[in-house]
């Protein structure tokens, strides 16, 4: 029995979004758009280094396979990770990805592996080194409850949200839950998501404890981060994960 007609038979057709991750070119342009940023279509052809063509062939089969979604801003088309489900699962799938050595380019692209390494976005939250720093000293400090053996049980407490209110982060109401665990596919560790882990990521952006490094989703963690994160956190003033770049 073929693929396609096993598909039919049960109502899904996995193999077509597995077809779809299946080119190197769309699957670049998935891994650049997990900065939770919108893209436009010239800056996706550049980072992946195709033409302006190619790059909105590919864009058009993701768009159309309901991976990414788009919309156009006077001459810009601008496209992004169709919804959270979508996020979760580039995230698993890059975990579970085999690594190849890249040799940089340069000092500046080494420097900025580097940092992806330490800190970068994971949609809306903190990944990375760092962010496990932070779940870890959150977890020691009785802020949260986090059974690695059941992500799902993972949880703020009631000390934990007395720390953001003294922090002055506002955890917003929403549907979302309020803790999740996600997985880091650096790591190969869970950090802190969900509401929770937004309102964090979005404070440490805000009140500059951590900058963009470039375009991409890497972040470097400022001084006034560093101090920021030894003063609540107990975190060490220079790390592994904290010593900017």
């Amino acid at each position: 029995m073929d693929d396609q007609r096993v598909g039919r038979d049960v109502g899904v057709d996995l193999a077509a979004v597995a077809r779809l991750l299946a080119d190197g070119t769309r699957a670049a342009f998935c891994l650049a758009l997990l900065d939770g940023r919108a893209w436009t279509a010239g800056e996706l052809a550049r980072y992946a280094g195709v033409t302006q063509s190619t790059a909105t062939s590919h864009l058009n089969l993701l768009v159309g396979g309901g991976l990414l979604a788009d919309e156009r801003h006077g001459r810009h088309r601008y496209l992004r990770i169709a919804d959270r489900r979508v996020f979760e699962l580039l995230e698993v799938l890059a975990e579970l990805a085999p690594r190849q050595p890249v040799r940089p380019r340069s000092l500046t692209v080494a420097t900025r592996q580097q940092a992806l390494l330490d800190a970068r976005l994971c949609y809306d939250h903190l990944a990375g080194a760092v962010a496990l720093e932070i779940k870890d000293a959150m977890v020691e400090r009785g802020l949260l409850v986090w059974d690695t053996g059941q992500p799902a049980a993972a949880a703020l407490t009631d000390r934990g949200a007395a720390w953001f209110a003294d922090v002055g982060i506002v955890l917003p109401a929403s549907r979302r839950p309020p803790v999740r665990a996600c997985l880091d596919w650096t790591e190969r560790r869970t950090h802190l998501a969900g509401v929770v882990g937004g309102a964090l990521c979005g404070h440490a952006l805000a009140a500059d404890w951590v900058t963009r490094v470039g375009t991409t989703r890497a972040l470097r963690v400022t001084p006034l981060g560093r101090q920021a994160l030894h003063d609540h956190l107990g975190l060490p003033i220079v790390s592994s994960a904290t010593r900017g770049r």
